[in-house]
């Protein structure tokens, strides 16, 4: 890489893609200087430190996996929806580990408050949640249940954490199965949330302190829009 059009973008990608090479822990802003054939210094000119780089990291992580799930469930609403984004949500984990790790980090709520894949993340879950009639507590009860397992799956097939010879496509489809059959039995605090009545749903802030995989969060994409539509027209 040359010095040439080094910015702020060039350089938060390039750390994600040597974040998936080499692990979140051995990026630092000396390999990344290396890597572009610079000196250290000439990156403070776009970011301020390592922690910043590390932010900008987890915000682009919220927006790629956000814009990954939501395409992965355009058009689809409650089992059709849980899958894919499951689906969606793990192929993101293994196929960009330290991107994913970054996604995990802890930013600075004002930072958070103003990502877009932030507050999309925790908006796509609700939405998918709401299909099955959940209303608050259980919403965030759920979409904690949801983040707990897809990220514990995710986070333990990165690390061969599983030794079992049971293929783990196959444990994975059966703990979605699992997941569907228990949010259309979830055992509710409240009545189910009725639809239609015209009313819009509050969305959460996101957590300020969970970072870009933030506590409750999910993804569900184009069944929030739906909702929506629906509130405003009452059909």
């Amino acid at each position: 890489m040359v010095r040439a059009g080094l910015t702020v973008d060039r350089i938060v990608q390039a750390a994600a893609e040597l974040a998936d090479e080499v692990g979140l822990d051995n990026v630092t802003l000396s390999a990344l200087a290396r890597g572009f054939g610079v000196k250290d210094a000439s990156l403070y000119s776009h970011v301020r430190n390592l922690a910043d780089l590390r932010t900008r990291l987890c915000v682009r992580a919220a927006r790629e996996m956000t814009d990954l799930i939501g395409a992965a469930v355009a058009g689809r609403a409650g089992k059709d929806a849980l899958i894919a984004f499951a689906d969606a949500f793990r192929g993101y984990a293994l196929e960009h580990p330290g991107r994913y790790a970054a996604g995990q980090l802890r930013i600075d709520p004002a930072v958070a408050a103003e990502s877009v894949g932030h507050r999309r993340s925790v908006e796509l879950t609700y939405g998918m949640l709401r299909a099955y009639g959940l209303r608050e507590p259980d919403l965030t009860d759920a979409g904690r249940l949801l983040r707990s397992t897809f990220h514990g799956y995710a986070d333990l097939e990165t690390r061969t954490g599983f030794s079992h010879p049971r293929r783990l496509d196959d444990s994975w489809r059966r703990s979605l199965e699992a997941l569907h059959f228990l949010l259309e039995n979830w055992p509710r605090t409240t009545q189910p949330e009725p639809r239609n009545t015209g009313a819009p749903h509050p969305v959460p802030d996101p957590d300020p302190a969970a970072g870009c995989g933030a506590e409750d969060t999910g993804y569900g994409a184009e069944h929030i829009e739906h909702t929506r539509e629906e509130e405003k027209t009452g059909e």
